[in-house]
């Protein structure tokens, strides 16, 4: 019997164009995967769940997936927020397409006018202001917390315990807490002051570590050699919610450890792209998709029946969480 009161289930779904790992994918936008978006939402309907939608700029700027998110939208079950890509929100230039840019690594003032256009277009393509926000590539900096306030977000969602891609440019949230917390005005992996609360990914080591020895495997050297040996040797892997990484077995696995430790939160996160065919590196054939679906299905059962998850959109979490 696990004890405490039940967690949060929370869906947060990188909501974006096709296949973004790709530089020719980036050049030259398709939206395949933002019109198919009903037929995941009825899956999370089946479940009870209420998603957040975190769309990025040229997904909003379309008319016919704008149309999709709205009739989405109306249904009252889920919430869109924001999803920013600093190489094609504007303004931005072609040597940020290639770089495949980090947020982290714009200037302060680039990153406040791409959220500024970021938000607008999101309110006019559905008609509400964005609360919710996460970093594409989990870029994020606390400096960007400042912006987030100004522009009315109360919820970020772009921290993942353990996620270090210091070796690339990118961020280190090796001691990031699985808790939520609200944000810090000088580090984006440790508790502050102000007014947005820091909602994580669920991501965690498959067994327990302490602090120090986990810090070390997310900084490890040479991090895909060495993180791959040790999953190998089955000495250590981090696990997400995350259906297209983990299996169905480890991420139920996963949450039930994060219930039993008291976790207010089960953060589930993918791509929009993931849910087709061949719009992302993971789900290539229908098989494959079969098996997404699944496992996704799978997770979802269990964490409402059986951990007796309750379901919120990152807002209605962050407003209930702060009491409002």
């Amino acid at each position: 019997m696990i004890r405490g009161r039940p967690p949060a289930l929370l869906i947060g779904i990188d909501t974006e164009g096709d296949n973004q790992w790709e530089l020719r994918s980036r050049e030259h936008q398709t939206f395949e995967n933002i019109y198919a978006l009903p037929r995941l939402h009825e899956l999370f309907e089946r479940h009870g769940v209420r998603p957040t939608y975190l769309v990025t700029y040229p997904v909003a700027a379309d008319a016919r997936c704008a149309e999709t998110l709205r009739a989405v939208v109306a249904r009252g079950n889920a919430e869109v927020g924001a999803h920013h890509h600093a190489w094609e929100t504007p303004p931005f230039d072609r040597t940020d397409v290639a770089a495949h840019r980090y947020a982290l690594s714009l200037p302060l003032s680039q990153f406040d006018a791409q959220l500024e256009s970021l938000t607008t277009t999101i309110d006019a393509a559905v008609g509400r202001r964005p609360m919710s926000y996460r970093s594409g590539r989990f870029g994020f900096s606390a400096a960007h917390v400042s912006s987030l306030e100004r522009h009315g977000y109360t919820s970020d969602s772009s921290v993942v315990p353990l996620f270090c891609e210091r070796h690339k440019g990118g961020p280190d949230f090796a001691e990031a807490p699985l808790a939520p917390y609200f944000l810090s005005y000088d580090n984006a992996a440790a508790p502050g002051s102000s007014n947005v609360v820091e909602l994580p990914v669920s991501a965690a080591l498959n067994r327990p570590i302490n602090g120090a020895l986990a810090r070390a495997y997310a900084r490890a050297p040479w991090p895909y050699q060495t993180k791959r040996i040790l999953r190998l040797l089955r000495i250590a892997e981090v696990q997400w919610l995350r259906p297209s990484y983990s299996s169905a077995e480890q991420m139920i696995a996963l949450a039930t450890r994060l219930v039993r430790s008291e976790q207010p939160i089960l953060n589930v996160f993918f791509h929009s792209s993931e849910a087709i065919v061949g719009a992302s590196p993971y789900n290539r054939t229908p098989a494959d998709l079969d098996a997404f679906f699944d496992r996704l299905g799978r997770l979802l059962e269990f964490v409402v029946r059986d951990l007796r998850a309750r379901p919120a959109t990152f807002a209605e979490f962050r407003n209930e969480a702060v009491g409002q």
